[in-house]
């Protein structure tokens, strides 16, 4: 019998194998859970995420786990085969802490509040829960959808494609006071193999300006594998000067009735708990709480050993 081992993610195939994993662990009504497959592609289409991967295989040869970090938030993400063991549990909670950003105060993870056995996981090793939780909200779209009420001088159109990418970028940074979003990772999210042009929605000011986005996408091989026919209507973002006028609501009624019309019979979002407007907006839109992501966050050590 061979020991455990692990590689770094190296071949372009290594995206298929990740989402085969997914689907071959995950309840079929956890499959839209992050990371999902759209998840996957997006950041793997990044070369500075890439080099944080890692892919480990249990006694058989079978792959048993895989972890990245995402940068540059510290955020640890992974994923175990349940009855993986506690020996390639220990090894990648071991190489997360010791990978992570030393310049950062900590390590920051999440998971769905019901998932039992990646809490008690997190917990052993140190994990501390924090009170803020991400939220995951609703909307059937057999319901009503209201009609579109846009500000005069507003109006609501796809992205026209790659040379708005700076636009969009510096759109994120000013909606949510950031220099996180960057270039290549607006890119990564546009050349995902899911991505359609067509449901990523920006609101137009009559000055020209972009003042907000809707990034709708739906995911066929999740469908397939859920049965149920869902699209997502996040992120959604609103520059600050723009903001109290409607405008994330109106992106979001656009997102859903487009989605609709693709035959998606239910649309999700997620946003912080501590993102009150967001939530106003999505309730306003027919959106309700059903799901809950719940974080938790270690420190660093000094020396970074585990």
């Amino acid at each position: 019998m061979s020991p455990i081992s692990s590689r770094p993610y190296f071949h372009s195939d290594d995206i298929s194998v990740l989402v085969d994993f997914l689907k071959t662990v995950r309840p079929a009504e956890w499959i839209s859970e992050y990371p999902s497959e759209v998840d996957l592609q997006e950041s793997m289409g990044r070369a500075s995420i890439r080099e944080k991967t890692r892919l480990w295989n249990d006694e058989q040869g079978r792959l048993s786990a895989f972890a990245f970090l995402l940068e540059p938030y510290n955020n640890f993400v992974f994923e175990i085969k349940p009855d993986a063991g506690p020996k390639i549990e220990d090894v990648l909670i071991t190489w997360g802490i010791k990978s992570a950003d030393r310049s950062m105060n900590s390590l920051d993870t999440s998971c769905r509040e019901d998932d039992l056995h990646r809490i008690a996981l997190l917990e052993r090793n140190g994990f501390i829960r924090l009170e803020e939780n991400t939220l995951r909200l609703a909307r059937s779209l057999d319901e009503p959808i209201p009609p579109l009420l846009l500000p005069e001088g507003f109006t609501i159109r796809p992205i026209t494609g790659e040379n708005e990418v700076d636009s969009i970028v510096a759109l994120h940074r000013s909606a949510f006071g950031t220099s996180n979003m960057t270039r290549d990772e607006r890119l990564a999210i546009m050349r995902a193999s899911d991505y359609d042009p067509k449901l990523d929605l920006v609101v137009v000011a009559s000055d020209g300006r972009l003042a907000g986005y809707c990034t709708c996408s739906i995911s066929p091989a999740e469908n397939q594998r859920s049965g149920v026919k869902i699209g997502h209507t996040d992120p959604v973002a609103v520059r600050p000067d723009f903001r109290r006028l409607g405008l994330a609501q109106a992106l979001l009624l656009t997102g859903t009735q487009l989605l609709k019309e693709r035959g998606m019979g239910l649309a999700l979002l997620g946003t912080s708990s501590d993102n009150l407007p967001m939530q106003k907006a999505a309730q306003a839109a027919g959106f309700r709480v059903y799901s809950k992501r719940i974080w938790f966050s270690k420190t660093i050590p000094e020396n970074n050993d585990a």
